[in-house]
Parts: structure tokens; sequence; C-alpha cells
């Protein structure tokens, strides 16, 4: 599917709706169960990091597609501060670790999201779960996609995000946008997807992942 076929009235109308078509909010048995590996992660376009995750202890953890209602629909990404320990300085969706107190990966997302960037889950209308994306260090991530309403405002963590803008969902809906990089990681060389945008450099599980979102509403 081209979003951009779709009525000028709302050209992300198309997209939601093949969304709630497609997805649910049942959680995906990968989180969890080691005996099941993820069919999406870091090892889609590189198989080599499917050996060294299984050798991961498996975390748990949630991410939000905020995909912001305007006009020109626009999806919300952040960039992590430069002083945290692991992910420094990446563009990242709002997202983290599971809590023993969160009752389901959508709650964690809303709950990261707010404590993150202050996105308050009035404003946020969740649509369903991607695929379990497994990534080299052993997280497995349920991302979940929302439709926001425009009128939000967000108050920035700065302890985890340096920053937060926005990427037309039009851009990110075009396979032609996403290239294959190598990279070079603890000393030996991976494959990622990566997106230029602008001066910024969107790749590794935020680009699998929105490459993962045009596979299974888009394509």
């Amino acid at each position: 599917m081209d979003i951009a076929a779709a009525p000028r009235s709302n050209p992300a109308q198309n997209f939601y709706e093949r969304a709630a078509t497609r997805l649910s909010f049942v959680v995906p048995p990968g989180l969890t169960d080691p005996a099941i590996t993820p069919t999406r992660g870091d090892h889609d376009i590189d198989p080599v990091m499917e050996a060294i995750a299984q050798v991961r202890p498996i975390r748990p953890a949630a991410v939000l597609i905020p995909v912001i209602d305007r006009a020109e629909p626009a999806v919300l990404l952040t960039q992590r501060t430069t002083g945290l320990t692991s992910h420094a300085g990446q563009i990242a969706f709002p997202g983290g670790k599971l809590d023993p107190t969160d009752t389901s990966p959508l709650a964690a997302a809303l709950r990261e999201a707010e404590e993150e960037v202050g996105l308050d889950r009035r404003f946020v209308h969740p649509i369903g779960y991607l695929d379990v994306y497994m990534t080299t260090l052993g997280f497995r991530i349920v991302p979940t996609l929302a439709r926001v309403d425009p009128d939000f405002k967000l108050t920035l963590s700065p302890a985890e995000v340096h920053d937060a803008f926005e990427v037309p969902l039009r851009f990110l809906m075009q396979p032609d946008n996403y290239q294959r990089r190598r990279r070079e990681w603890r000393g030996m060389m991976r494959t990622t997807y990566a997106i230029p945008f602008g001066d910024r450099d969107i790749w590794g599980v935020t680009a699998g992942i929105l490459r993962n979102l045009y596979e299974r509403i888009c394509a």
C-alpha cells in the first residue's frame, strides 16, 4: 500500500484502517519463552546476530511507536542523551524494560513514554502490537503502534532524552529510504538497516522496527 494514494483529507486513514485489521493486543509468545526465537530482529539482515542473541539473558521490553495524527502524520522519535551507559546519543522510540508492575507491554510503553518525554496517555490511542523484535543484546521488544492526538505537550527527561523530533510517516513508509549499512560493533562488523533523515541517522533497532512496521502495514 502507498499511503500517498490515501484521501487528501487524511493521508494516513488507509494506514490506520489497515493497522487496525492487521494488529492486535495478543502478546506474542516469543517475548519471554527461550524456546521460541522471534522471527524479527537484528538477525533479519545479519544471521550471525541470532547466534549471539541466543546466549544472552532474555530481557523483555516494550516501545511506543507514536504516529501523530496531523494533516501530514509523523512518527515521534527521541535522541537519547550522550551520558547513558547504553545506546547513548542514538535515535530511539520511547520505551524500555518491562517492570514487574507493568500489566502488559502496552502498559510499559505508555509508562515509559510518560517518564521519558512526558507524553500524556490521554492523547494516545493504541492500535496494536508489531512482531517481537530480538536484539543482539538479548532484548525482546514489543513495539506498540498508536495514534496520537496532535495537541499534546512534551516534557523531556534530561537524564534519558536529549531531544524529540518528528519524521513524516510518508517518508518512513517508503522502502527506498531504507539502506543496509555495515558498522563495527564490539570489534566485529555487523549489518543493520539505516534511514538517513536530514542531519539525523536512524539506524539499528529503531530502523529495524520501522522496517517491520512498513512490511506489516504497507507492503
